[in-house]
């Protein structure tokens, strides 16, 4: 071939190229390519130029695939790149996984992406991320060990792809996996594994809504994110197990500067403690240091005063017990309760200061029975006292006053005599010979704090208190059992006397109400009404029998008073009435006849009878007493005219 030639092929060759590389600059579709070859044919270019143009389009395709590939290439780097640039600033391991999953649909074009993992504990798998997935149910998804395209991957530890996941049989299809898949209507299913080491943590997922052919560098891809996905896995637990050995740490070296300072107090409290007995100290000086070492208020109660259930439970264990935002601390000797040591404001209460707390109980507990064994003495001439008082040996009313006054005991006081008893039965005579004593010891505690005198006598004790202004002779019974009964642990049954005025002057009077309050404790523990107490009032007209000034004028006011009083104020025949209907058999009709008025007048009286005097007058016990009080109030008006 000439050089002329040779040019002319050249110069053909160029400008059939020129279109392909127009094309190639800006970046047109494959099937763009086309046009020039099919242009050239319709103009009908020689076969030569087809020829060249054919040969251009070839190559100009090549090299468009090969930029394609090149910038897909710096595409996928660029977002691996980026990925392990989010790991390597790790502070949200759901926010990273979350890239992950994002970057991988997005550069593999699928319609759904996601991350399972697998729960060691519960021994499944858990679905952790999704991108693109619409169905509630699928993101939801938790699978058992091996099922699915997922357990295929578990098992093997490579790569599985499906063209169409629900014709595919080499993995086990179970109906809630199935289920999940048709709701979002996933076809093709690539799977890859997250490896740590030789296991298999998860899978990284890529899916498509139509049949579709992974090809091997987007398989090849996907596994370079999910290698990053188990990386960003591992740096995650790591940096938690980190953050946890520093709390570890810390929290340590806090225990170790509270050990010391609550050393410290331990030491500090020990040494006040043992000042305060060296110099005599009460109870309530020990709950003042307490207070200060533990930095909280700590009081003496009483037993009747103290939480009851953690109080028994304290008791029961020997430590202090929490209740609410409190601790209680029993303070006992023997088996007998002497009271408690109360923490206020302190729920978090650390185990040493709470051993500071039962130690002060302790040391409260001697100092008790230290003033006890003082106080015995005092108790007993207390006891001496009182019984002067029942056996009226000493008459001298001057003598008598000197002698309670030297007990802080005021007998021209208006008194209340109870005759308390334990009800339990002791098992021999040692065990019931302790409990009289016990209730003796806390029947003279009782006495003493109230400004009255206890004796020991006939197998229980007897109580001589002053009454406070507002009380009667029923609170002060009830009130004394339930305090005797919670010092000594068992039931304690009271009678009460009517109040006794003017002992000085009538020293009988103390033993004719301390018979009348035996009579009341008998009466409660024939009706079953053991560890309860009560005074002659309580029992109706049973009490006129009861007790010993035989209270008739009370009585009646008691029961009937209300009617007495209306006919009284209104010129009524209500009472006379009330009589006449109980003589007749409580028929209204012959009511009516004995009165000489109309039934609805006999009617409308028992209304108003029944207004005053309560819905249950005509109950069997009500109209048995109200009946005797009428025919009482009849005979006193009689004896009076």
């Amino acid at each position: 071939m000439s050089r002329d030639q040779l040019q002319s092929a050249g110069r053909s060759e160029a400008s059939a190229e020129a279109p392909f590389l127009e094309l190639l600059a800006r970046g047109a579709s494959a099937d763009a390519y086309e046009q020039p070859v099919l242009l050239a044919r319709a103009d009908g270019l020689s076969p030569e130029r087809v020829a060249a143009l054919e040969h251009a389009k070839v190559l100009a395709l090549r090299v468009r695939s090969e930029m394609e590939g090149r910038r897909r290439r710096e595409a996928e780097l660029s977002a691996l790149f980026e990925t392990a640039h989010d790991l390597a600033g790790l502070r949200d391991l759901d926010a990273v996984l979350q890239a992950i999953v994002q970057r991988a649909r997005s550069l593999l074009s699928t319609d759904v992406a996601y991350l399972s993992l697998n729960d060691p504990a519960e021994g499944d798998t858990y679905m952790r991320v999704t991108e693109g997935s619409v169905a509630a149910r699928f993101q939801q998804l938790r699978l058992g060990m091996g099922e699915g395209l997922g357990g295929l991957v578990a098992q093997t530890a490579r790569p599985y792809v499906t063209d169409d996941y629900f014709k595919d049989d080499r993995f086990q299809h179970t109906s809630t996996i199935d289920a999940g898949v048709r709701d979002e209507g996933l076809v093709a299913i690539l799977g890859v594994p997250l490896m740590l080491g030789p296991h298999v943590i998860g899978v990284l997922f890529a899916a498509d809504r139509r049949a579709r052919v992974f090809e091997r560098e987007q398989i090849a891809l996907l596994g370079s994110f999910a290698a990053l996905a188990a990386a960003a896995i591992d740096t995650a637990n790591l940096l938690t197990e980190t953050r946890e050995a520093l709390g570890d740490l810390e929290r340590a070296n806090e225990i170790i500067r509270d050990r010391s300072g609550v050393i410290e107090r331990a030491s500090d409290v020990h040494d006040r403690l043992a000042e305060l007995v060296l110099r005599g100290g009460g109870v309530h000086d020990v709950a003042a240091a307490v207070s200060q070492v533990l930095d909280g208020t700590v009081e003496f109660a009483e037993a009747g005063a103290a939480p009851g259930d953690a109080l028994e439970v304290s008791r029961a264990e020997g430590h202090a017990v929490r209740h609410g935002d409190d601790w209680v601390a029993a303070v006992a000797a023997g088996g007998e309760l002497l009271g408690a040591l109360l923490l206020h404001g302190h729920p978090g209460l650390d185990p040493v200061d709470q051993r500071t707390l039962e130690r002060a109980a302790m040391v409260t507990s001697l100092l008790l029975l230290a003033r006890r064994s003082a106080a015995e003495a005092e108790q007993r001439v207390r006891g001496e006292l009182l019984d002067d008082l029942l056996d009226a040996r000493d008459r001298d009313p001057r003598l008598l006053r000197e002698r309670a006054a030297r007990l802080d005991a005021d007998l021209d006081a208006t008194h209340v005599v109870l005759a308390a008893r334990l009800d339990s039965t002791a098992a021999d005579a040692d065990h019931e010979a302790a409990a009289r004593r016990r209730l003796w010891s806390a029947a003279s505690h009782l006495a003493a704090t109230r400004h009255g005198l206890a004796a020991a006598r006939d197998g229980g004790t007897v109580l001589l208190l002053p009454l406070r202004p507002g009380d009667t002779a029923t609170d002060l019974a009830r009130r004394t059992a339930g305090d005797l009964g919670t010092a000594v642990s068992e039931a304690v049954t009271v009678g009460a006397s009517a109040p006794v005025e003017n002992l000085t002057a009538h020293p009988d009077s103390v033993a004719e109400a301390y018979a009348e309050g035996q009579r009341c404790r008998d009466a409660l523990r024939l009706l079953g009404r053991t560890g309860d107490g009560a005074a002659a009032e309580d029992f109706g007209f049973l009490g006129l029998l009861l007790a010993g000034s035989r209270d008739i004028s009370g009585f009646v006011e008691r029961t009937i008073g209300q009617v007495v009083t209306y006919d009284a104020k209104r010129g009524t025949n209500l009472l006379r009435t009330l009589d006449a209907y109980f003589a007749c058999g409580r028929s209204p009709a012959r009511t009516s006849d004995e009165l000489h008025v109309h039934v609805n007048t006999v009617a409308q009286r028992l209304e108003r009878v029944g207004r005053l005097l309560g819905p249950d007058w005509q109950s069997p016990a009500r109209a048995l007493e109200i009946q005797l009080a009428v025919r009482l109030h009849r005979l006193s008006s009689t004896a009076r005219h």
